[in-house]
């Protein structure tokens, strides 16, 4: 599915969101910490074309490495030449190729709610982190405003399929993406898994009226 959607995927992030997607990453990156470690190496793990890798990898200041993971590489392709010292690895999150306490922090932009086994995928990520590395998580919620949610549910349920289906041809992708995140943990309970894959100082902020959150957690 990914892989069909990978030619229009960018635009249609930027579509959908309103272009508000680009906020939320620059968010991401703020809370990872990277300051302290210009010149590490830096995970975005489910990187699909790599827009958050490129996130980090363009702030001023920034030295270091982003290293690309994800097991779809026609969105690894699509993205390999967004920023300098970003390196696309083809890669399943369950079961990463890298050694224990390889990083120095980690991204993941809307790809949690996409693993086989959420957390399977945590622990590896625990896995590959250094003692004291942050992992920052982006994903969907749910406004709580009941108004908003209402609106909300509409947009994702009826609007967003229907524009998905029209512009990347797939009848199926962009009806996964509401149902996905709909059945995805709120963001208390992903805290809570957070807390059980061994990070410490574990928190969340919604964004954009509850509409998406950015958790973050020490290893």
């Amino acid at each position: 599915m990914f892989t069909a959607i990978a030619p229009r995927y960018d635009f249609l992030n930027h579509l959908l969101s309103l272009n508000v997607d680009r906020s939320w990453r620059r968010a991401a990156v703020a809370r990872l910490g990277w300051e302290a470690r210009p010149d590490g190496v830096y995970l975005d793990l489910c990187a699909g074309t790599m827009d958050l890798a490129a996130a980090l990898a363009r702030r001023d200041g920034f030295r270091g490495r982003v290293l690309g993971a994800d097991f779809v590489v026609p969105m690894l392709a699509r993205g390999r030449h967004k920023a300098p010292r970003i390196l696309p690895v083809a890669a399943d999150a369950l079961t990463l190729p890298f050694p224990d306490a390889r990083f120095d922090g980690a991204l993941v932009g809307f790809g949690v709610r996409n693993l086989a086994d959420l957390d399977r995928g945590l622990h590896e990520a625990a896995r590959v982190l250094k003692p004291g590395a942050r992992l920052v998580i982006l994903e969907f919620a749910t406004p709580r405003f009941p108004p908003l949610r209402a609106a909300y549910g509409f947009y994702f349920r009826r609007v967003l399929p229907a524009i998905g289906r029209l512009v990347s041809k797939h009848r199926d992708a962009y009806t996964y993406l509401p149902e996905s995140v709909l059945a995805f943990p709120e963001p208390e309970a992903l805290a809570q898994h957070l807390v059980a894959a061994g990070f410490s100082r574990v928190a969340f902020e919604r964004l954009t009226a509850g509409i998406c959150a950015v958790h973050h957690g020490t290893r």
